[in-house]
């Protein structure tokens, strides 16, 4: 399981056996949620709706980031 980012009580990752569309899961304490990277589509849902909004802000800022750590990760299985 690829972390992408540990921010602000957030841990940002994927799966190692994951499917398209591309999308990062995000989890806080026993929150969590799913979210699309390419749409930023909340696919699911567990968050306070403020811990969500700053979630989403920080796929926002290092969307680029994430796509690219996928591509890499994906290419090479």
């Amino acid at each position: 399981m690829p972390t992408l980012l540990l921010r602000d009580g957030f841990k940002f990752f994927f799966y190692a056996n994951e499917h398209e569309p591309k999308h990062v899961h995000v989890a806080k304490a026993e929150d969590y949620a799913k979210v699309e990277l390419s749409t930023f589509r909340v696919v699911s849902n567990f968050m306070k709706p403020q811990d969500l909004m700053k979630a989403l802000q920080i796929i926002r800022e290092n969307n680029d980031a994430f796509e690219a750590t996928w591509d890499d990760w994906f290419r090479q299985r």
